[in-house]
């Protein structure tokens, strides 16, 4: 996606108030101006209901799998779901991945909760094993990281299911290599992207993962209560989590929806949430896809690359540390900070320069995007020189 030039600084795209320096959008990203008015729109339908026709059920969740299909090189838009968020996702991939007593599910440490609580109660239910891969107590910890986890993918293992970068510090996880592992043992690999998808490519075809989910109000800057999931051949046949009306064969004939069908709508569409139709979610995820896909994820990860290269030297001299560049993403990354850091001091020199980012485990977490510039950056380096004492 994209069209190959280098991107500028897409600031006023955004509503951004003057000042604030939000280098958080690993927490929440903002809301484009055109996804904002198009929220606007859709929420107007409801002024008119009469106005609101059996096709705008489906149309409108139509166009977004398309862009998500695109996005990640799914291929049929009915292989994507729409859903309200990862756990959801993952309570679908719970129910449907069969495990015995005496297999394991493989998840890193400190993973997201939302891709954990699902796998700790099917790995109770069924006496198997839940493996929580630990990094390693290094500075440099990514690749021994990376290597701990295919280490753990064994003959047993029924599940892995990983993020593509770890949500407190960005340290990047080798899917290709491990999806590779996963076929060997003929275990399934479940995927979180929602803190990747958007800001750094991802493959389907080169991945191979079984589902990936996305929530949208992160890096696709999109809503919150939105999210999209490929679920791939594997759940073919699956079970859904809701017996949804606008989920069966034939749904789209309102006049008929009492000559009840037990046939699902082709391809993921059978594990949508009721209501899916959002009328006013689905316009702002739209927009902001839309936005997303022209900028492209490989433009959007060049320009972080730019706007932090460095970043990471002046704040080593601080005596902070990063992971190596091989095992870090540009878009989102930690700082581990000395032991004579005052946290409270930290939060208080942000604060004043209002700069936004977020304490996660033992990381400061920087996540920038496409609307943030060298000022941005600065503002960081400032509270941080300080609070260091340099």
């Amino acid at each position: 996606m994209g069209d190959g030039t280098v991107l500028t600084c897409q600031r006023d795209q955004f509503s951004i108030p003057d000042g604030l320096h939000y280098l958080n959008c690993a927490y929440m990203g903002p809301l484009p101006r055109v996804a904002e008015e198009a929220g606007i729109v859709g929420l107007r339908m409801k002024r008119d209901p009469s106005l609101i026709l059996p096709h705008h059920f489906f149309d409108t969740s139509l166009e977004l799998r398309t862009l998500f299909a695109r996005l990640v090189g799914a291929g049929e838009p009915s292989r994507i779901s729409i859903g309200p968020g990862v756990s959801y996702a993952v309570a679908v991939a719970a129910r449907n991945l069969p495990l015995s007593s005496g297999q394991n599910v493989v998840l890193t440490h400190e993973q997201f909760p939302a891709n954990v609580h699902a796998w700790a109660r099917k790995t109770r239910d069924a006496s198997a094993e839940l493996r929580l891969v630990r990094p390693p107590s290094t500075i440099h910890r990514g690749a021994t990281w990376n290597e701990h986890v295919l280490a753990a993918i064994d003959s047993a293992t029924a599940v892995v299911s990983l993020p593509t970068v770890h949500w407190t510090d960005g340290t990047l996880f080798d899917l290709v290599q491990v999806s590779r592992r996963c076929r060997e043992v003929g275990a399934a690999l479940v995927v979180d992207g929602t803190q990747s998808v958007g800001a750094l490519p991802f493959d389907l075809e080169l991945v191979r993962p079984d589902m990936l989910v996305c929530s949208t109000y992160k890096w696709l800057l999109g809503p919150y209560s939105v999210a999209l999931t490929y679920f791939g051949p594997r759940f073919d046949d699956g079970v859904p989590l809701e017996e949804t009306w606008i989920g069966r064969e034939g749904s789209e004939d309102f006049e008929h929806l009492v000559d009840y069908r037990d046939d699902y709508q082709p391809g993921a569409i059978r594990y949508d949430v009721a209501q899916r139709s959002n009328f006013a979610l689905l316009p702002v995820a739209i927009a902001s896809l839309r936005l997303v896909a022209g900028w492209g994820p490989a433009r959007i990860q060049a320009y972080c690359m730019d706007l932090t290269h460095t970043l990471f030297e002046e704040v080593e001299e601080l005596g902070f540390t990063v992971e190596d560049a091989r095992w870090r993403s540009a878009h989102l990354f930690g700082l581990r900070m000395p032991k004579r850091i005052d946290l409270i001091g930290l939060r208080e020199a942000l604060r004043v320069r209002e700069v936004s980012v977020s304490l996660r485990g033992s990381a400061l977490r920087v996540s920038p995007n496409v609307y943030n510039d060298a000022g941005d950056v600065s503002a960081l380096l400032e509270g941080l020189r300080e609070v260091a004492g340099a």
